[in-house]
């Protein structure tokens, strides 16, 4: 009696085979009302992919038997993992399908293109008669509100003499574009340095067309001495200037805001 109850428990270890399973799979296809894919039979009958394909095989009237002798070898349970990711793979598309996704990579022998920079050579051409006509109007202006020659090193170099007449066209002008630069860049570290220099820039802007206005008007007129109200606005400048170009760097130059927000 022990002698023949061995080989009962030894065949009881196996797995359920594809003839036992085809009876359930065919009344599980019949209360599904289609065919149950493979993964289906996996997930439902807790098989492997070999097993489910022999028994896709048998409900398709396809007798392939080398599936089902193969099958009644495996006796790990470990092998019924690796189904899983033949499982994954029949839900990917196929290479046919995946051919346009290859086709969009781009060729590598393909050169960049060159992203093209404005040119500056037309701003410098706009800023010959522009330069020419600023200077000669501050210069002018300098000539009525006072402005004129002077000696740098009085009793040291009594003949090293400059026009003091090109203080503000140097002060006012290259504020006015240093100002420019730092509004519409990110030059500025913080808005306030930002808007500072916006405001001081428009500023110098307005304040530059006041003055070649007023140089014009008392040159047509021949007036050799500006009224005092002019001489007093022009002589301002220069102070005005280096208050507002220190007040910039500093802004510039300070991160206090920047630390805060950080």
């Amino acid at each position: 009696m022990v002698g023949l109850d061995t080989p009962t428990n030894t065949r009881s270890a196996y797995p359920p085979s594809v003839t036992d399973l085809l009876p359930r799979v065919r009344e599980f296809a019949a209360d599904l009302g289609e065919c149950p894919s493979r993964n289906r039979i996996m997930t439902e009958f807790k098989v492997g992919a070999p097993k489910a394909r022999a028994i896709l095989a048998a409900l398709n009237g396809e007798a392939d038997t080398k599936p089902v002798r193969k099958l009644h070898a495996v006796t790990e349970p470990a092998e019924v993992e690796e189904p899983d990711q033949e499982s994954e793979i029949s839900e990917e598309p196929t290479s046919d399908d995946a051919e346009p996704q290859v086709n969009v990579t781009a060729d590598p022998g393909a050169t960049p293109e060159k992203v093209r920079r404005i040119k500056l050579w037309p701003v410098l051409l706009l800023a010959l008669p522009a330069f020419v006509a600023v200077w000669s109007g501050w210069v002018g202006l300098g000539r009525l509100t006072g402005f004129g020659p002077i000696q740098l090193l009085p009793g040291i170099w009594d003949h090293l003499t400059i026009n003091s007449a090109i203080t503000l066209p140097i002060g006012v002008e290259t504020y006015a574009a240093f100002a420019l630069r730092v509004w519409l860049s990110s030059a500025a570290p913080t808005d306030r340095a930002r808007s500072f220099a916006k405001w001081s820039a428009l500023s110098s802007l307005l304040l530059g067309m006041v003055g070649q206005v007023a140089y014009h008007l008392m040159s047509a007129a021949n007036v050799e001495r500006a009224p005092w109200g002019v001489t007093t606005l022009v002589s301002c400048l220069p102070v005005a200037v280096l208050g507002c170009g220190a007040a910039l760097a500093h802004l510039v130059r300070d991160t206090t805001d920047q630390e805060v927000n950080n």
